[in-house]
């Protein structure tokens, strides 16, 4: 379909040379750098800029914005490229903005239990710096991202069940407009009724409102103690109840992880697990004092005795855990080299915990109806889930059984009052169920969109597009 606002007219040629007196060696038209650009992960959509650039600094960022918007010339921005919605390719073609030059970590305030970083700075990394400070950054979507990709997306990931989402721990960002200025938006206050939310607003705007070039952060004080431990179940109903009997009971899960038996059997043969069987899993983490912690452990032993659960497998040590999750967070890659020569079309499916049981058994029954082979791996504690379609790009039909798979997973969770992306965004490939979800409320998003970037310079073609 068509995007809904007048495409972006000028040539981006017309800009090189103010681009080059600029930024100098940091703006490129190498196709070698202009590809690997030109998509992220997930969905195989590429779109190849007509160059990129690496601002150092938020005036950067402006100047740059500033002829993009005087020439209409494109803008698409790029963190680190592991969005998996074909956020970053460049369809309209353009000036690509690489944002990981931009890595510095500008404030932390252990008393505040806050910070500020620039836009490329990554999650692992900030971590590792804030450890001296006895605090940690909680959001962990699995892939080293940066934390302006993570809230231009409103990522998520395993920890979301205890500690939120990038909506609940960004407190504020810098914001250059599409007009070229810059905004800062929140503050470091906890709370604040001062006029329109416009911090919210841009969390998971995609690119299309403003480029984000620093984020306020939420922190936290590092737990006394972690404990990690997997239990396995006969059946995948079992484990789906546990789930949802933990969050009735108000145990205060810092982790909760669904994996079925096929997604099993793929990181199994992936990371060496191989002290685990290929059934359907539970991997969990507790946080908290040393007696919290043992309290929260014996509840869920006792919730997963009565769903059919196993012994509890516990992983106490750094290391133990450290291996655990990776292979958690490695299912994606695990999938594609458990089916070599096939891709992986992802699903972000999220609904209420009260419906996550019948919603997972109906999709399950879906992927057996599809015969495609699709694991199943969700962040169950709040209802998110995950099929990895796996497909053989050159055959037509497999491509059509993926496509329809994925969009059913999609229009199954609206229907179950959920929503088609939890954490991944709509990009490219959820455009269409953007608007089966919101109906109406389109039209405010596609007013709010027309309001800020009348030019449609703004990585034009993703989320808002025509009927």
């Amino acid at each position: 379909m068509q995007d809904s606002f007048a495409r972006p007219q000028g040539r981006s040629e017309d800009i090189f040379p103010a681009l080059r007196t600029l930024l100098g060696e940091h703006f490129t038209t190498g196709h070698a750098i202009r590809e690997h650009h030109s998509h992220g992960e997930g969905v195989p959509v590429a779109g190849l800029p007509d160059g990129v650039v690496f601002p150092r600094t938020t005036e950067e960022v402006a100047a740059i914005v500033a002829l993009c918007r005087d020439a209409r010339v494109p803008i698409v921005p790029f963190g680190a490229g592991t969005s998996v919605e074909g956020h970053v390719a460049a369809i309209h073609g353009g000036i690509c903005v690489d944002l990981s030059g931009m890595d510095a970590v500008l404030d932390v305030s252990p008393e505040a239990l806050d910070c500020r970083v620039q836009a490329g700075v990554r999650r692992v990394r900030l971590n590792a710096e804030l450890r001296s400070h006895g605090l940690f950054f909680p959001v962990d979507p699995g892939a080293d991202a940066s934390l302006g990709g993570m809230a231009a997306t409103s990522a998520s990931g395993t920890a979301a069940v205890r500690y939120g989402t990038m909506r609940d721990n960004v407190l504020g960002l810098t914001v250059v407009m599409p007009d070229g200025s810059v905004v800062r938006t929140g503050g470091r206050a906890r709370k604040s009724a001062a006029g329109l939310d416009l911090t919210r607003l841009l969390i998971g705007s995609e690119g299309t409102l403003g480029l984000i070039t620093e984020v306020q952060l939420r922190l936290y004080g590092l737990p006394e103690t972690i404990s990690a431990a997997v239990c396995q179940f006969d059946t995948l109903g079992g484990a789906v109840a546990t789930v949802i009997a933990a969050l009735q009971c108000g145990v205060p899960l810092a982790r909760i992880e669904l994996l079925n038996g096929l997604q099993m059997r793929v990181c199994i043969a992936h990371a060496g697990l191989n002290e685990f069987a290929e059934q359907p899993t539970l991997f969990l983490e507790f946080h908290g004092g040393a007696a919290a912690v043992a309290e929260q452990i014996e509840t869920m032993r006792a919730l997963s005795a009565d769903n059919g659960g196993g012994a509890f497998h516990f992983a106490e040590r750094p290391e133990d855990r450290t291996r655990l999750w990776k292979a958690r967070h490695e299912s994606y890659y695990a999938c594609l080299a458990y089916a070599p020569g096939r891709r992986a079309m992802g699903t972000d499916a999220c609904v209420p915990i009260s419906a996550f049981a019948d919603c997972i058994a109906e999709t399950e029954a879906d992927v057996a109806e599809s015969g495609l082979l699709a694991p199943l791996v969700g962040h169950a504690g709040d209802g998110n889930f995950h099929l990895s379609i796996m497909y053989d790009a050159d055959d037509a039909d497999e491509v059509r059984r993926a496509d329809t798979l994925a969009r059913r997973t999609g229009e199954r969770a609206i229907r179950f009052g959920g929503t088609c992306t939890g954490e991944h965004g709509i990009g490219l490939h959820k455009r269409d169920l953007l608007e089966v979800e919101h109906g109406a409320g389109i039209n405010v998003m596609r007013s709010i969109k027309q309001a800020l970037d009348p030019l449609g310079i703004m990585n034009p073609g993703k989320m808002l597009h025509a009927r």
